[in-house]
């Protein structure tokens, strides 16, 4: 049957997130839900329903800017949200919304899915799809992912951080709680980001409207030392196999007590009950690099004291006109 494509409109809200929820390959950043905390008229919007007769069959979230079509906007993921299919529906699927894009005469589009460790099953056939039918690689970045295994991690880690979880575990200077005090975490949050000439992506606003929006599926750990807050990490659940930390912040004050590896600590601890397969702690790019592909080694051999692996986030692009 063919495939026709329909504009979002939000009597399809519901419907959409659903399909996220159970797709192969969603997370919460593809949800209207998520999507529709940004003020309104910020992004020219463009998000498309794929059916086939009356089925839902694919969603992209997404928006224009200028001729570009452009997926994801304002969130960490985007791309084609599919259910797993038969192979020939990857390529007629790619083909319908190639086939808009010129109907519509957009220049060029780009297209950002999120890593296949996120996938609950593991295929690549809308990568080879895209790819068949003329997309290449715009950029690539690396991120780290660690493995939740089932038993103890520290084993795993590299010997500097084994000693520094051993310490904490015994002389308990510090203490690390699940919390909702945003406004503690944010001013420290601001700080680190300026050691590094950047901002935070959210502000302190986005942050609290987001955990209204999501009170199960944003968690933010708090590291205390004698109550005092000097460290802590915000995770964004992003669907059932998938834990992403989206900030970790210190107290520059209070390192000698390795705030952040008793946090990543128990960040995988809490993710191991919850069930989580992978911990993706983020891209790895020197950002002040002429080359976005240059990646910050400080930061990744930090990234490995954790047995974090490197997957690649890139992003498809293909030019119409």
């Amino acid at each position: 049957m063919p495939i026709s494509i329909k504009p979002y409109d939000p009597r399809y809200a519901d419907q959409w997130d659903e399909f996220v929820r159970t797709s192969m390959n969603g997370t919460i950043f593809h949800t209207q839900k998520f999507l529709g905390y940004h003020p309104k008229n910020k992004f020219s919007w463009n998000h498309l329903l794929f059916f086939e007769n009356d089925d839902l069959i694919a969603v992209l979230p997404g928006a224009l800017v200028g001729t570009t079509y452009e997926s994801p906007i304002g969130a960490s993921y985007g791309s084609l949200v599919v259910q797993d299919m038969p192979f020939n529906k990857y390529i007629d699927l790619v083909d319908v919304f190639s086939d808009f894009c010129r109907q519509q005469s957009y220049e060029r589009a780009l297209l950002t899915p999120a890593p296949i460790i996120y996938q609950s099953v593991l295929q690549q056939n809308l990568d080879y799809a895209l790819a068949y039918r003329g997309y290449t690689f715009d950029k690539h970045y690396i991120s780290h992912v660690i493995e939740v295994l089932p038993h103890d991690p520290i084993p795993h880690f590299q010997s500097t951080t084994r000693r520094y979880i051993h310490k904490y575990l015994r002389e308990h200077h510090i203490e690390v709680q699940i919390s909702r005090d945003i406004e503690s975490f944010y001013p420290i949050l601001v700080e680190n980001k300026a050691r590094h000439g950047v901002t935070p992506t959210h502000s302190l606003e986005d942050l609290k409207i987001l955990r209204k929006l999501f009170p199960e599926e944003i968690v933010l750990f708090m590291v205390y030392h004698r109550g005092n807050p000097i460290a802590g990490s915000l995770n964004f659940v992003c669907n059932q196999q998938v834990l992403l930390v989206f900030y970790n912040m210190l107290d520059y004050r209070y390192e000698k007590f390795h705030p952040i590896h008793v946090v990543m600590y128990e960040v995988y601890r809490w993710a191991q009950m919850k069930g989580f397969k992978w911990i993706d702690i983020g891209v790895s790019q020197d950002t002040k690099a002429e080359d976005h592909m240059t990646p910050a080694y400080s930061l990744i051999k930090f990234k490995e004291k954790f047995n974090a692996k490197g997957v690649m986030r890139s992003t498809y692009y293909k030019r119409f006109l």
